[in-house]
C-alpha cells in the first residue's frame, strides 16, 4: 500500500491551518518574530487594522500602538509578559492605517518551535469599540436616570408641600395635588414620545389645553412659530401652563362664560440673543386684584420662578383681565444635557 510523503502531509496541514487564520476575518491574527518585526498578518488584520500584508510583513508591529503606549513600551511589555507569564492580555486604543483609533482587547502569546524553543510572538486581537461604547452609553444612561429621578421626586415633594400648606381644606389640597402631578406626568409623556430629547412648546399647549378640557374651544387661542425646547424647559413650562390655566379657571377670563385667553409667542433678536418672547393674555373675565405681598399662592410664585430660570417674566392684573409678559432666552430654554 503506498503512503504519501510526510512532507505532504505537513504541506496539507499548514494550508489547512492557514486557511483557518485567513477565515477568522474578525480576528486580526499577527505573527513576529522575536525582534517584534511581522511575519503574517491575516485577513482579519487588513480589515481590522487597514494595512495589507504587503504593507505590513517586515515591518515593526508596534505601527498599530497608539503613540502613547509606544513611548511607554507596551509592546514590549506584552513580549516580555508572554515570555514569563505565556500570554500578555491587554484593553487599550489602537491604531488603524488611516489614523483613526478602535478599542480592542488582545492577547500577545509566545510563538514555539516543536523543540519548545521561543521563535516568536503572535498576536490576536479584536474590535470591542461599539461594546465598549455600548458600555459607555448605559453607564451615561444609568446615570442620567438617577438623575431624572432626584429631580422628578424633588418636584414632587415641592408639589406636594407646597399643595399642601396653601390649601384651604383636604378637598382643596387632594384636587390641587392630583391636577398638578398629571400635568408633570404629561409633560414627562410627550417627552418619552421623542425619546427625552425636546418638545414643541405647541406640543404643551394643546396637551395643557386637553387636561383641563378646552380641546377645541375657541375661547383659547394660541399663536405661534414651531419653537422646540429642551427636557427640563419643557418640564418647567409645562408646569407653569397648567399653572396659569388653573388660575383662569378658577379665578380669571375662563371662571365665566365670556372670558378668553390668548398665548402667543414669537422669537425675536435682542442684543445678539435669541428670545422667545411670550404673551399670555386674559379679557371678558372678573375683575381681579393683585394679591397682596406675602398672600401669593404656590402657582404664582412657581411661574414667576419657573420662567425667571430662563429670562424675564411680569404679571400685570388689567381691568381686562390678568397679562403675562415674559422674554426667555432661546439658548436657555434649548439646552439639553442628555448623553446622544
Amino acid at each position: 500500500m503506498k503512503t504519501a510523503p510526510a512532507t505532504d502531509n505537513i504541506s496539507a496541514r499548514e494550508h489547512f491551518l492557514e486557511a483557518i487564520v485567513q477565515s477568522a476575518i474578525d480576528y486580526a491574527i499577527i505573527s513576529m518574530d522575536l525582534d517584534g518585526l511581522v511575519t503574517s498578518w491575516n485577513e482579519g488584520a487588513h480589515r481590522i487594522l487597514g494595512w495589507s500584508p504587503e504593507e505590513m510583513i517586515g515591518k515593526p508591529a508596534t505601527a498599530f500602538f497608539t503613540q502613547e503606549d509606544r513611548e511607554n513600551g507596551v509592546p514590549q511589555k506584552e513580549m516580555t509578559a508572554a515570555l514569563h507569564s505565556g500570554r500578555g492580555n491587554d484593553e487599550r486604543w489602537h491604531l488603524r492605517a488611516d489614523g483613526t483609533t478602535f478599542w480592542a482587547s488582545g492577547e500577545m502569546m509566545a510563538l514555539r518551535a516543536p523543540d519548545d524553543s521561543v521563535i516568536g510572538f503572535i498576536k490576536i486581537l479584536r474590535d470591542r469599540t461599539q461594546e465598549r461604547e455600548r458600555a459607555e452609553r448605559e453607564r451615561l444612561l444609568m446615570h442620567e436616570l438617577g438623575h431624572r429621578m432626584k429631580n422628578t421626586l424633588s418636584v414632587v415633594q415641592a408639589i406636594v408641600t407646597q399643595s399642601l400648606r396653601n390649601a384651604r381644606s383636604l378637598e382643596d389640597a387632594s384636587g390641587k395635588l392630583l391636577s398638578r402631578i398629571a400635568a408633570y406626568a404629561h409633560a414627562h409623556e410627550i417627552l418619552l414620545q421623542k425619546d427625552w430629547t425636546s418638545a414643541t412648546l405647541a406640543n404643551l399647549v394643546d396637551a395643557a389645553r386637553l387636561t383641563i378640557g378646552l380641546d377645541g374651544s375657541e375661547r383659547f387661542t394660541s399663536v405661534g412659530p414651531d419653537v422646540e425646547l429642551g427636557p427640563q424647559a419643557a418640564l418647567s413650562l409645562s408646569m407653569v401652563l397648567h399653572e396659569l390655566l388653573t388660575n383662569a379657571a378658577k379665578y380669571g377670563a375662563l371662571s365665566n362664560a365670556d372670558g378668553r385667553v390668548e398665548i402667543t409667542w414669537d422669537i425675536e433678536r435682542r442684543d445678539s440673543e435669541d428670545v422667545l418672547a411670550v404673551s399670555w393674555r386674559e379679557t371678558g373675565g372678573p375683575r381681579i386684584a393683585k394679591p397682596t405681598s406675602g398672600r401669593e399662592g404656590f402657582g404664582s410664585r412657581l411661574i414667576i420662578s419657573s420662567l425667571g430660570a430662563y429670562g424675564e417674566a411680569n404679571v400685570t392684573y388689567e381691568p381686562e383681565g390678568m397679562l403675562l409678559i415674559a422674554e426667555l432666552l432661546l439658548a436657555k430654554l434649548q439646552f439639553r444635557n442628555d448623553p446622544a
